[in-house]
């Protein structure tokens, strides 16, 4: 067993013992022995192949690790606030393979663990026998900032109060499996699990035909069944949520993934509501009845009425729901009490009592600090152990002791005797580096990264599972999220949290059962045994708002795009000739979109910013900038969208970051050369190409909103904004080039360039043949309606988008009245009608000024603006953050992160933005959307 993989399949009876480092050597490889032997093994060249293409199917697919960080609403980060983007998901192709007899071992232990944690769980909250018969000290449990006196004495329906647990284990040097840690408040990783799977089973699709392994589905079924079965008593058809903590958590995308796979609506405290002692969904005209809540929030976060009362991700009056019996939350509030790491040096003893049986998986050798004979121990042996705080929201992380100083020891020491409750001692386990010891097939990732340009090897790795109430026992998902750490990484799966993440200095991996049953494989989702479960049919006012935003942004982004297109056809035409006619229109194309003429027409400057206008993220209106919330909206709602809507959205960023990257690459040789900043033909070269790529993605975009979602409340909203943005582009590009009266040749150009940006050229010269005058063509654009890009042909969709869409009732049965926004639309209606375009555009000033017809636009740009507004105001109202009546207002540490967050991570820092934030972008016309 000289490969990596090796280290996690069960050995032969006669087989030898599992290699070390040293004798396994540096050049290890796959081992593919388990295939059969029909079959063909992946050479290095396909492996090459297979990594690159899980690269770019996760992108395509949108997944990522890591929130969204709060910005100002010039979309620059918040002050003292990091701006980490999410980072990609870095996945090993090559799966983590589990001998069957093995993992049946491997599934009973971890069955019977869950089963002692849950028991232990409701004696806890319930008789405490365990804490009167010394069996557990008080103070470990009472003391711990997981135990939630509020919620003592409340129980789940049904056998279990553990629902969804995961546990982490890793291969010791021996090669036994050891527990690293355990998830019992709100596991997160079942999703990203999944999502492996999907990708390895594509990239690797020979290799995954011909193996006959567990499927990780049936779990995902088993855990629809357990939310339903533990509603509420009487409840026939349980009404269920996931409560996110938003896209600013950093499992964002394992929370909609895992929504959208189960059928959930993805909700955030501000979409619940407490009435009349039970837990109601905001929707846009009505509440909704909840049964079922399935939390990624931390506990103390859910209720600022009796929890924590800083937080603005919970919902107010919850735990009077619980106390109800009203609602269910999964996994119950208090339940993270369970991840003390010191219950580690308990359990076996526990399980002795509560089961009758000795404990199948162990932990690290662990030493509570509370107690004073261990707390002598750790203090004694610091510079041999691994100390961790007994609870992951303090500030403090995991420490080798070994690597300390003996300055950093005394200060440890002393940190630890002012604190012992809050501090554990572990024994490291030995891993035998990334051999034997890596238990979850780090080689694989060895041989990956061991190319130029790639990470160092691994050393060590963790494997999370899943487990499910089921039956009166637990289903355990056949597979897991396998994370490899390495070399240079900080973290070791001994006193780690063992986060699911794999970010800059680790990979997952998929996790293979194998099977002996090729043939017994069936699809979960149509068997008889179906959870009833109602749907809940509206969108809260936030997902609504997300909705019209990302019209709005991919209506800005393709606008934006369109023009550049234009202008930069234009400049490698005319930026030779300013004096010439072409020139001249060029200039006022410049204008227009905000950029600065060239530096050869100006006596100072440095040359055009056409390419800010398309890279640069922090400038309001860039192409940029609108991707940006593109993504950020579209992330808010995941689960209401189609999963091909993510392969437009990665191209657009791969467009963007490749342009970068030229540009980046030339910048650096031009330094080197000691060469001015370019200008001429160099400022557009490459930037068309480009931008036919973005409109590519973008029309993808818009073809997937026609013609691949249903005409729901979304749908219209998304719409709605995609129509709304049209209009308003459209009067303003009309604003910045007709309203000046110039040479009939410049002129003509001009409005060649107008009809090129709208998509109605071609239109225009069928039906025109004399050539484009003024009047002629604001008929095409204002007055037509049967052309999709008019203004006649925006409000009338728009208007229907909205007279599908229900009037809000607010608090007292007020009825938030669209009167205005109805009333202001028809304004600009009426100026359609009204609108004599030959008037308009013969009536000239003696300065060349348009003035009719600037008045009349302008009069059009404020309704519009307006309408946004009144949209906003009638649909996307948010509730106060609700506080106890004793909080001071303006506190600063207000937000949470995700319940299953990344190690030693501030909660402070990881948080939600603030309420303040959403809807702050100002762009170029001081219009806002949600962040």
């Amino acid at each position: 067993m000289t490969d990596l993989l090796s280290s996690v399949r069960a050995p032969a009876p006669d087989a030898p013992a599992p290699a070390s480092p040293d004798e396994a050597g540096a050049d290890r490889r796959p081992d593919w022995s388990w295939l059969p032997d029909t079959a063909d093994a992946p050479t290095e060249a396909d492996l090459a192949r297979y990594r690159d293409a899980t690269d770019r199917l996760l992108a395509d697919h949108g997944v990522t690790y890591g929130g969204t960080p709060p910005v100002t609403a010039d979309g620059a980060p918040t002050a003292g606030v990091a701006e980490p983007e999410p980072h990609s998901w870095r996945l090993d192709p090559v799966p983590v393979i589990v001998d069957e007899h093995e993992w049946s071992v491997l599934e009973r232990a971890l069955v019977q663990r869950t089963e002692l944690l849950d028991a232990v769980l409701q004696d806890v909250y319930g008789p405490r026998r365990l804490l009167g018969d010394a069996l557990l000290p008080p103070e470990l449990v009472l003391a711990h900032p997981g135990y939630l006196r509020a919620v003592h004495g409340l129980r789940l329906p049904g056998a279990h109060e553990l629902v969804l647990t995961a546990t982490d284990v890793t291969r010791d040097a021996s090669g036994a499996w050891t527990v690293v840690a355990d998830r019992t408040q709100a596991p997160s990783g079942a999703g990203y699990a999944m999502e492996d799977r999907r990708v390895v089973a594509q990239v690797l699709a020979g290799v995954y035909r011909q193996a006959s392994i567990q499927r990780i589905g049936p779990f995902f079924h088993a855990l629809r069944l357990a939310l339903a079965q533990v509603a509420p008593p009487g409840t026939e058809s349980p009404r269920i949520v996931l409560l996110t903590a938003g896209p600013q958590s950093e499992t964002a995308f394992d929370q909609a993934y895992l929504s959208s796979m189960l059928g959930l609506p993805l909700v955030e405290g501000s979409d619940l509501v407490v009435r009349e002692g039970r837990v109601w969904m905001r929707g846009l005209d009505e509440l909704e009845p909840v049964d079922v809540v399935l939390r990624r929030v931390d506990a103390d976060f859910c209720d600022p009425l009796e929890l924590r009362s800083d937080s603005r991700l919970g919902v107010p009056g919850l735990v009077r729901a619980l106390r109800a019996g009203t609602v269910s939350v999964v996994n119950p509030l208090g339940s993270s009490v369970l991840e003390n790491r010191a219950l580690h040096a308990y359990l076996p003893r526990l399980a002795r009592t509560v089961l009758g049986t000795d404990l199948a998986l162990r932990s690290p050798e662990t030493f509570w600090c509370g107690d004073p004979v261990a707390l002598r121990h750790v203090l004694a042996h610091l510079d041999e152990l691994v100390l961790a705080p007994t609870y992951r929201g303090l500030r403090s992380g995991t420490v080798h002791g070994w690597t300390l100083s003996a300055a950093e020891r005394a200060e440890l020491a002393a940190r630890i005797a002012a604190d012992p409750l809050s501090w554990v001692g572990q024994e490291p386990v030995a891993t035998a580096g990334a051999g034997a010891g890596a238990g979850a097939g780090a080689g694989t990732a060895a041989e990956a990264v061991r190319r130029p340009g790639h990470p160092p090897a691994p050393t060590a790795a963790v494997l999370r599972t899943f487990a499910v109430a089921r039956r009166g026992s637990y289903q355990v998902m056949s597979g897991g999220l396998a994370r490899v750490f390495l070399d240079d990484a900080d973290e070791r799966p001994a006193g780690s949290d063992a986060a699911p993440d794999a970010g800059p200095r680790a990979y997952a991996k998929d996790v293979w059962v194998l099977s002996s049953e090729p043939d017994a494989v069936r699809d979960p989702w149509l068997h008889a045994e179906q959870p009833a479960q109602r749907v809940l049919t509206g969108i809260s006012p936030r997902t609504a708002e997300n909705m019209f935003w990302m019209g709005r942004y991919a209506e800005r982004a393709g606008d934006k795009v369109r023009v550049l297109r234009a202008v930069v056809d234009r400049w490698d035409d005319y930026h030779r000739s300013p004096r010439s006619a072409g020139g001249r229109a060029l200039a006022a194309l410049l204008a227009a979109v905000g950029a600065d003429e060239p530096a050869s027409w100006r006596t100072e400057g440095t040359g055009t910013d056409l390419r800010a206008l398309l890279l640069d993220r922090a400038r309001p209106g860039s192409v940029a900038s609108s991707v940006r919330r593109l993504a950020e909206a579209s992330a808010a709602v995941r689960d209401q969208l189609s999963n091909d809507t993510w392969l437009p959205l990665a191209s657009l960023d791969r467009a963007l970051a490749d342009e970068r990257r030229l540009v980046a690459a030339r910048d650096r040789l031009d330094a080197a050369r000691q060469v001015s900043p370019r200008t001429g033909p160099a400022e557009t070269v490459g930037m068309r190409a480009v931008l036919d790529r973005m409109l590519e993605a973008l029309l993808a975009v818009a073809g997937i909103g026609a013609e691949s979602m249903v005409r729901d409340l979304g749908w219209r909203f998304l719409d709605g904004g995609r129509r709304l943005e049209r209009a308003q582009f459209l009067v303003d590009t009309l604003a910045a080039t007709l309203t000046t009266q110039r040479s009939e040749d410049v002129d003509s150009l001009v409005l060649e360039s107008l009809l090129i940006e709208h998509e109605s050229v071609i239109t225009y010269r069928r039906r025109n043949q004399a050539g484009a005058t003024v009047a002629t063509v604001l008929d095409l654009l204002l007055l037509d309606r049967t052309n999709p890009r008019s203004l006649g042909y925006q409000l009338d969709r728009l208007r229907e988008d909205l007279a599908g869409v229900p009037v809000p009732v607010g608090p007292a049965g007020h009825v938030r009245s669209p009167e205005t926004r109805d009333r202001l639309l028809q304004d600009v209606a009426d100026l359609l009608t009204e609108l004599d375009t030959a008037t308009v555009a013969a009536a000239v000033t003696e300065d060349g000024r348009r003035d009719r017809l600037a008045e009349v636009l302008d009069s059009m740009r404020w309704r519009l603006r307006a309408v946004g507004d009144e949209i906003a105001r009638v649909h996307f109202v948010h509730p106060a953050p609700s506080r106890s009546l004793d909080d001071a207002w303006g506190a600063e540490n207000t937000h949470a992160p995700d319940a299953d967050d990344a190690p030693g991570t501030d909660p402070s820092a990881a948080a939600a933005a603030e309420d303040g934030t959403r809807g702050a972008d100002a762009v170029a016309d001081d219009d806002r959307g949600p962040a």
